[in-house]
């Protein structure tokens, strides 16, 4: 489809760039209001409301867009609202969160937005210069709202780090990329003459291997192609070896844009993830079922990466003692189980992808809310400013016990779901290493417990040095109620996530 006849399927990210337009102009025009906050809290909220509405009024279908360089589809879609719903949880908890000052709330906000285009285009990327163009977009927007805070050293640090680490992984993509446009002559993943077109054409197989001295050669420069491409994803997935960002960056950015990074970038980074591997590696037969189409293990090599990462995310968490730290190797464990579904290489995997990002939104979000609010009341983020708040802050502790319990996935709760549903998938492909994994997934949400459980533990059967109640704020309160209430019905009642999951990929649902 040509430029033109495209953009009626690009107005949620048209909208969304004249939200970060809009929301400077704003920033300036409101400067000497005593109501500037709340002014440009509305203005984000109807911007938000509009590219949610002109979400919901996208067409559907499957359609390729500017000749190929994106993908409108159902996966798209429901990766959208995603997006949406994490970016209204950030606009609601950053006001009141004391850590944006009121006189830089406009240009955090603006950049909030311009961000939120670069997922809505990671989403739909389906060649890989425009996967590596949004996941660039979304990395430089990402290190200027880590170091937003320019007085803070920790920020100042956290930023650094984070541009470190991308630049390499960056790079590391780029040189993936060129071996793989060497191999295939496009960069193009989808579609007539892409990437998984040729490979799925034996004849395309054959010439490939010929002219880079045979079968065993070409498959070397591919296994090698995809190792670094996948440094890229691993790079916003936070997954092991491409992590070593993540603890640094979220302990040093501020809390409300840690928690939107915990789960935005990396929902983004699976959409990337799950339409290259199955574009390029996998064929759809009759039924639904998907089959390789090359030699590659990548299913063996996605597993491996799943097992170190979700083990070294539970282990090294243990001896933690600041939350936010605690939290960010939890969510590099997180990527590890959310890899296992990854490594299934089925309709049923991604599909129990798509429904754990989903419930993933709600905990995590949660967390790291609680978590603002205790450092806005103490001025800590540890464990031990944790102590005594089932007595001073009943809700903010009851709501946290929730999401701790489902980031564990204990059930009746929507994380168990999550977990259930990954490590079903697994058994459900069969064969030995997967069900090796399975067995190292539960092993691991045993460990996760240990850690979550001192907070627990904290809150309850420890004395608080100060006996006054904590003030939470009314919206926070009601913020964490509003983000248990799915965590408990969504563990008893699954079916409408499974439903939607399966439309944007599969078609029905495969658990």
């Amino acid at each position: 489809m040509g430029n033109v006849a495209s953009l009626r399927f690009f107005w949620p990210e048209s909208v969304l760039m004249l939200a970060t337009l809009s929301m400077l102009i704003q920033d300036l025009l409101t400067r000497r209001s005593a109501r500037r906050v709340q002014a440009l809290t509305a203005g984000a909220l109807f911007w938000l409301a509009l590219a949610a509405f002109a979400t919901w009024k996208t067409p559907g279908g499957t359609v390729p867009l500017f000749g190929g360089l994106l993908q409108h589809d159902p996966m798209r879609m429901f990766f959208a609202w995603i997006f949406l719903g994490a970016t209204l949880l950030t606009i609601l908890i950053v006001p009141s969160s004391k850590q944006i000052s009121p006189n830089r709330l406009g240009e955090f906000l603006a950049l909030l937005f311009a961000l939120v285009v670069g997922l809505y285009l990671m989403a739909s990327a389906t060649d890989l210069l425009t996967i590596y163009l949004s996941i660039e977009m979304v990395s430089l927007v990402s290190y200027v709202l880590t170091g937003f805070r320019r007085a803070d050293r920790k920020a100042n640090e956290a930023a650094l780090k984070y541009v470190i680490y991308g630049g390499v992984a960056s790079g590391v993509m780029l040189y993936g990329v060129s071996i793989l446009y060497g191999l295939f002559g496009t960069t193009r993943v989808i579609g007539a003459g892409g990437i998984g077109a040729q490979l799925s054409d034996v004849t395309s197989r054959l010439f490939v291997a010929h002219a880079f001295g045979g079968q065993p050669a070409a498959q070397l420069a591919l296994v090698v192609a995809v190792v670094f491409v996948l440094a890229g994803v691993g790079y916003k997935i936070a997954s092991v070896p491409f992590h070593m960002w993540c603890p640094d960056v979220y302990e040093g950015a501020p809390t409300p844009f840690t928690a939107f990074l915990s789960v935005g970038p990396k929902a983004a980074g699976f959409a990337v993830a799950i339409r290259f591997f199955f574009a390029v590696f996998e064929k759809q037969m009759p039924g639904g079922v998907y089959a390789h189409v090359t030699e590659v293990p990548w299913p063996a090599i996605i597993g491996i990466i799943s097992a170190v990462t979700m083990t070294l995310g539970n282990v090294t968490a243990l001896v933690q003692d600041n939350l936010k730290r605690m939290l960010a190797y939890s969510s590099i464990a997180h990527a590890g189980y959310l890899l296992m579904g990854l490594a299934a290489a089925s309709a049923a995997g991604v599909q129990s992808i798509l429904v754990y990002l989903v419930v993933y939104v709600f905990m995590n979000v949660g967390a790291f809310l609680v978590v603002i609010a205790v450092s806005r009341a103490t001025g800590g983020e540890t464990v031990a400013d944790m102590r005594g708040l089932g007595a001073r802050a009943p809700i903010a502790a009851l709501t946290l016990t929730i999401f701790l319990f489902s980031l564990t996935g204990l059930p009746p709760l929507a994380g168990f779901t999550g977990k259930y549903l990954i490590f079903a998938a697994l058994v459900q492909q069969g064969g030995f290493w997967n069900v090796v994994l399975a067995v190292i997934g539960v092993l691991n949400s045993a460990v996760s417990l240990f850690y979550y459980a001192r907070i627990i533990k904290a809150m309850y059967l420890e004395d608080s040095p100060a006996a006054e109640p904590m003030q939470v704020p009314a919206l926070y309160t009601g913020v964490l109620v509003a983000l248990s209430i799915p965590l408990l019905v969504f563990g008893l009642y699954w079916g409408p996530l499974i439903r939607w999951a399966a439309s944007a990929f599969g078609g029905t649902p495969a658990l």
